[in-house]
């Protein structure tokens, strides 16, 4: 392999102006998510006073000590409790991501019951669906600490109702799939949530903390007349003694953590999974804190998305695939780690002859059944007539068809760009690929906003002289002006993320580390062989 040849010029004024610029974006979004558990450590006290640990206390507890948690979707819903994205809390009402608990590498949903009694914040089900999928294709035991107070009746949508059944499907699903579900209710699971707790292979219930039912005592009043405590009707208690519905009755949150690490340990869970050799590798040649400088505040400046490559491959080599045919698309082959995978990136627009290298490389990817890695920096497929003559459609078809048939774990990074098309042809979200995680400065359009709002004046001043009107250029200015600030205020992380199209804003110099834990759930995934069942695990 060639190693690659740093170009930066970290003294710099443009490489300063770049690196000021994402870190700026990093502190916001950070911040964002720091109001998150900032918001739920004010439960504090409340907590306390029950004798209950907060939500993040569970989890950390939860997790082996010293090993790495990777959180998922932590701007779930930024803005859409609150449209001052300084003051809205994100997350969705849900803490969730992979961690290792006793050894095994698990995905973990935590209810942020210090946030509005655990109760769903916007996006909270998207969220949820979405670590469900991750599990799924990543063959991981499914671990939730539940605390909820459910839907808010307040601002009930039945939308949500109804979506949100996909949530006790998918818990079905998992189990059937030979997949553990692990629960520990910490605190109320009522209504439809009650079957969060219901649909599990494994139950930890707290004494007298724990709720499940399907109607509380007020609905319970309303709907038969019948008067009951919370604990007659779903105390953990009875729950383990009577209905059969606990497994095992807990004294504490932290007693209930403890039992949950014990049954994880005694599952047996990596039996089949060989030891895996040990890896040998050489770190990149350069820091990553370069990584910070590369990337331009304009998104329409050159990149040499080489240099990423540089700062994220063992020993900075890299082999690449076709360099002399369309050069733009820079394809081949490196290490993370010891990890071997395939990464497709831009230079540029993706052309003819980049569509089409593209393709053969992803389909030679699946033959070796190497990962590919996507790091996203394109303002689209070229237009044009020459290029439009030379097939743009039909090669940018291949590409898009091998992209979406791929057989082989596909992981996408949003580093700069993803516009139009080249969001498709780059395995953006639509397309499924197994994790997909953005950098601070990412934007994403279906065009850049100038380029949509001059398309809406050109097509509305031709539409004006047709008709034989004299041309408003005031009006025009001011639809180009409330189009560019459209699509200005959706493609920045802040929203795209927000809306769950991605799992999670990561700080660049952490990529490597990022792409080689999920290179390592990737193979994980593969070598394991669960048991599959045509039914869920049934409680007794």
């Amino acid at each position: 392999m060639a190693t690659i040849e740093s170009t930066l010029s970290p003294h710099g004024e443009a490489f300063q102006a770049n690196r000021a610029h994402m870190l700026a974006l990093l502190e916001r979004v950070r911040g964002c998510e720091q109001r998150a558990a900032a918001t739920s450590e004010r439960s504090r006290e409340r907590f306390e006073k029950r004798g209950q640990l907060l939500p993040r206390e569970r989890l950390s507890l939860l997790l082996d000590p010293g090993t790495p948690f990777l959180e998922l979707c932590s701007l779930a819903g930024l803005g859409l409790d609150n449209p001052d994205l300084d003051k809205s809390v994100p997350g969705g009402g849900v803490i969730a991501g992979i961690g290792q608990v006793s050894g095994l590498r698990v995905m973990v949903n935590a209810s942020d019951s210090g946030i509005d009694a655990g109760a769903l914040q916007p996006m909270g089900i998207p969220k949820q669906l979405r670590i469900q999928e991750l599990a799924l294709e990543n063959r991981l035991p499914y671990v939730q600490l539940v605390e909820s107070a459910g839907a808010n009746l307040m601002t009930y949508k039945v939308e949500e109702f109804v979506t949100g059944g996909s949530l006790f499907r998918n818990l079905a699903r998992l189990s059937a799939a030979g997949l553990p579900v692990l629960t520990v209710t910490h605190g109320p699971s009522t209504a439809g949530g009650a079957y969060q707790t219901g649909l599990s292979d494994y139950i930890v219930m707290v004494r007298d903390r724990s709720r499940a039912f399907l109607a509380g005592p007020p609905l319970l009043k309303a709907a038969t007349g019948e008067i009951a405590t919370e604990e007659e009707l779903g105390g953990a208690l009875m729950h383990s003694s009577v209905s059969g519905l606990g497994d095992y009755l807990a004294e504490d949150d932290r007693d209930a953590i403890r039992i949950a690490r014990e049954i994880l340990a005694h599952i047996d869970w990596n039996r089949e999974l060989p030891a895996p050799p040990p890896r040998r590798f050489k770190p990149p040649r350069f820091d990553a804190e370069e990584l910070l400088g590369i990337m331009p505040a304009d998104l329409k400046r050159p990149v040499d998305m080489k240099q990423v490559i540089a700062r994220i491959a063992d020993d900075s080599e890299f082999l690449e695939f076709g360099a002399g045919y369309g050069s733009a698309t820079v394809v081949g082959h490196f290490k993370i780690e010891g990890l071997p995978v395939g990464v497709v990136t831009n230079n540029g627009p993706i052309d003819n002859a980049g569509a089409t290298k593209a393709a053969h490389f992803i389909q030679a990817c699946c033959q070796s059944r190497t990962p590919i890695l996507y790091l996203q920096n394109t303002t689209g497929f070229m237009v044009g007539r020459a290029h439009e003559e030379g097939g743009m459609i039909k090669h940018g078809s291949k590409m898009i068809q091998a992209v979406t048939n791929a057989t082989v774990p596909q992981i996408t990074i949003h580093c700069g760009a993803s516009f139009g098309a080249g969001n498709y042809g780059m395995c953006g979200r639509g397309f499924h690929p197994r994790f997909c995680f953005s950098w601070p400065n990412a934007r994403t359009a279906v065009m850049g906003g100038e380029q949509a709002a001059q398309t809406m004046v050109n097509v509305t001043e031709a539409a004006m002289r047709r008709k034989g009107g004299e041309v408003d250029r005031a009006k025009l200015a001011e639809m180009e002006r409330r189009i560019v600030e459209r699509f200005d205020s959706q493609m920045s992380v802040f929203t795209t993320s927000a809306h769950v199209l991605d799992d999670g804003v990561i700080d660049p110099r952490d990529t490597r580390a990022v792409l080689a834990k999920l290179l390592a759930v990737c193979r994980e995934a593969e070598l394991r062989e669960p048991q599959p069942m045509q039914f869920s695990v049934a409680r007794p």
